[in-house]
């Protein structure tokens, strides 16, 4: 029988530390409430905290949500776990609608395609997955990485995807028919984060090498952006494969995102959030620090962006959300 539990406005910062504690309660139909606490007994070896719950609850199972992504028309979100799992949900209530089984391991990537009824998922078992929203079954799986695939980016309607790996590699694939199109990039580092975004005429993309393939859509006058573990951020014509700009920052970059079609941002692990404008990297147009808490996530937001930074203890499920607006930059 269906029972409301309510939890401490503030339990995920409560828990952080030893001993922090969180109260909860749960009011079961026709039975008085009952009343408890969480309680943090430490944090594991594998960055999962060690919680403790007091006489009438029972912590089950603790995982960290990896990556989280929501439709285009807003009605259904997506949650990635370190179970292997994914989890579809109703955006307006948080009704859980789908769960997505097929990877092994950790699952550290998950986004909607733009029709918002598929999901695109790159797992630590090195493999990129395509999935249904509406019935849950994996359409394709894309094999070719050696290592975990740490991110993913669509290019334009999602006939082409693009991933990027421990490997090192970034790579393009073709959704129709289950084949890799290319290497687009071998950094000899971890790619931790990758974008995709629409080129302003000014910048050039350098030519391709080759011919593209037929099966190649969208990928023309597009720049690929890669957050590297290195300390650099690359990036290149999508469907050249021509370097646009190499740029070292003070740390690994876990994250990037363009703002537009020259001004992009980058996350580092030291707490960084790097603005450049690709028409003239060299030097960063304004570099923004708030605390020394890892980047996690950026996205661009109506006139500024948001993002996501870890706690300071290094732990990637407990999340400060901040916004800062980027209307007190030059004009271009």
């Amino acid at each position: 029988m269906a029972a409301p539990l309510r939890i401490q406005s503030d339990w995920a910062q409560a828990l952080r530390k030893d001993e922090g504690e969180a109260w909860l309660s749960c009011h079961p139909p026709g039975k008085p409430s009952l009343y408890g606490s969480l309680t943090c007994q430490g944090i594991g070896l594998d960055g999962i905290p060690e919680v403790t719950a007091s006489e009438g609850f029972i912590v089950n199972e603790i995982n960290k949500i990896t990556c989280l992504d929501i439709s285009s028309g807003g009605g259904l979100g997506v949650s990635s776990s370190t179970d292997g799992t994914m989890k579809i949900w109703q955006a307006s209530n948080g009704e859980l609608r789908r769960v997505l089984e097929g990877h092994v391991f950790d699952v550290n990537c998950c986004r909607f395609f733009p029709s918002g009824l598929v999901v695109l998922s790159g797992g630590m078992d090195a493999q990129l997955k395509i999935w249904s929203a509406e019935d849950a079954s994996c359409v394709v799986t894309f094999k070719g990485h050696k290592g975990g695939i740490l991110d993913t980016a669509i290019v334009d309607r999602g006939r082409n995807v693009v991933s990027g790996s421990r490997d090192g590699t970034a790579r393009l694939w073709d959704c129709g028919r289950s084949a890799c199109l290319g290497v687009l990039a071998d950094c000899g580092s971890s790619i931790n984060g990758v974008a995709v975004g629409a080129a302003d005429n000014s910048i050039n993309l350098g030519s391709p090498e080759q011919m593209p393939s037929e099966r190649e859509v969208g990928t023309e006058a597009k720049m690929l952006l890669l957050a590297r573990e290195d300390k650099k951020l690359q990036c290149l014509g999508l469907q050249s494969r021509q370097p646009v700009f190499l740029f070292i920052g003070s740390d690994a970059f876990n994250c990037c995102t363009f703002l537009s079609g020259f001004l992009l941002l980058a996350g580092t692990q030291d707490g960084n959030i790097y603005q450049l404008d690709v028409r003239s990297p060299r030097a960063p147009v304004q570099v923004i620090h708030r605390s020394g808490a890892p980047v996690l996530s950026l996205l661009s937001f109506r006139d500024g962006f948001i993002a996501s930074q870890g706690s300071h203890m290094g732990e990637a499920d407990l999340h400060m959300l901040s916004r800062w607006s980027c209307t007190t930059l030059p004009a271009f």
